[in-house]
């Protein structure tokens, strides 16, 4: 019998991408971001029983690499993520993360995986979610501007959730939306390809940016946006990066996840500190109005906060445990006697 041999506590489930990527496709993706919105919304709706923070961030050189941490009385998740918006210059992604969820009992991790493709997914199931408290009832077309790694999910979430079609794609990169166009028209999609925003969003119900340079910029002009339109603004996502011209955000009804951190990432960054906004879970609880009317501006002012991520670890638990979408890591020094850490590493000399 060898000593050394790491025991079943010493062991982690991981869900590597190719893992990732097979298990998404097993579920099917409509289905999956359909089934992890519900976990989403059901977190949502117990948002109290959340330990919260905004999420930590270091700020380096072209880019951002943050932690986003939270706990229930029973487990707790974070997730590592960058953003790195000139990465694809040098053939990196803008975007990659990973994921830990964790028993409170015993800080023990019962879950380590990919959260790249992972958070494309989530993300795109938060803002087809909300979605469906405030896009217009009955909306059948979306601009898309920004059409880099976000738009096909999210054009697969607001299908597989609102029921949405028909898509208008604008990019200042005509090769991302003839990428956009390529990959939707294979999914089905009806693709109508625009030669600059404005002409994007004609006859749009619901519009979605999705830019990634870390700036303030002007991707929509008050001009641009009518009555009755819901926009999901998922690009403004950290201090000093904003699409919105500001007298949109005076004019709209926005709502956001967590106050303390949007204020401080998001759209809202533009307006004073006081300026009011409408909490999701509240609306998700039914305590407040989405949608009042079919003539009310609706704003999601999107930064993605650490209980989607949470709820995306929680459903891939659920998902993994007892099939082989998970390989078992040996993570923890597990000692014979938990008081002898020591005495392990010493005896492995030999």
């Amino acid at each position: 019998m060898n000593m050394l041999a790491p025991s079943e506590l010493a062991y982690v489930p991981f869900v590597s991408v190719a893992n990732m990527m097979r298990l998404v496709h097993h579920i099917g993706i409509e289905r999956f971001l359909t089934d992890l919105a519900t976990y989403i919304e059901e977190d949502f709706k117990r948002w109290p029983e959340f330990d919260k923070t905004p999420r930590v961030a270091s700020h380096v050189p072209g880019g951002v690499i943050e932690l986003m941490p939270t706990a229930d009385d029973r487990l707790y998740g974070f997730k590592y993520v960058n953003g790195h918006p000139k990465n694809t210059k040098t053939g990196h992604q803008t975007v990659t993360a990973f994921g830990v969820l964790s028993e409170v009992s015993t800080g023990y991790p019962v879950l380590l995986t990919e959260m790249t493709v992972l958070t494309a997914l989530r993300t795109a199931a938060t803002s087809a979610l909300v979605g469906r408290y405030l896009a217009p009832k009955g909306a059948e077309v979306m601009a898309m501007i920004g059409n880099g790694a976000q738009c096909e999910f999210q054009a697969m979430a607001f299908r597989a959730i609102c029921s949405i079609n028909r898509l208008r794609l604008y990019d200042i990169d005509p090769a991302a939306t003839a990428k956009a166009k390529r990959n939707l028209e294979s999914q089905g999609f009806e693709i109508t390809c625009c030669s600059s925003a404005q002409e994007a969003v004609i006859g749009a119900e619901v519009i979605t940016t999705c830019t990634a340079d870390k700036q303030y910029a002007t991707i929509l002009t008050d001009n641009m946006v009518g009555r009755g339109q819901h926009i999901n603004a998922i690009g403004g996502d950290c201090p000093g990066k904003t699409e919105l011209h500001p007298d949109i955000l005076r004019r709209a009804e926005i709502f956001v996840e967590y106050p303390e951190q949007t204020r401080i990432e998001g759209e809202i960054q533009q307006l004073g500190p006081d300026h009011p906004v409408t909490e999701l879970w509240q609306v998700m609880r039914g305590e407040l109005t989405g949608r009042r009317d079919a003539a009310q501006l609706t704003l999601f002012d999107s930064v993605g906060f650490a209980t989607e991520d949470f709820s995306a670890l929680r459903y891939v638990r659920h998902l993994v445990q007892g099939t082989d979408f998970a390989e078992n890591l040996d993570m923890l020094a597990d000692p014979d006697d938990p008081r002898d850490l020591f005495g392990m590493l010493a005896r492995s000399a030999g």
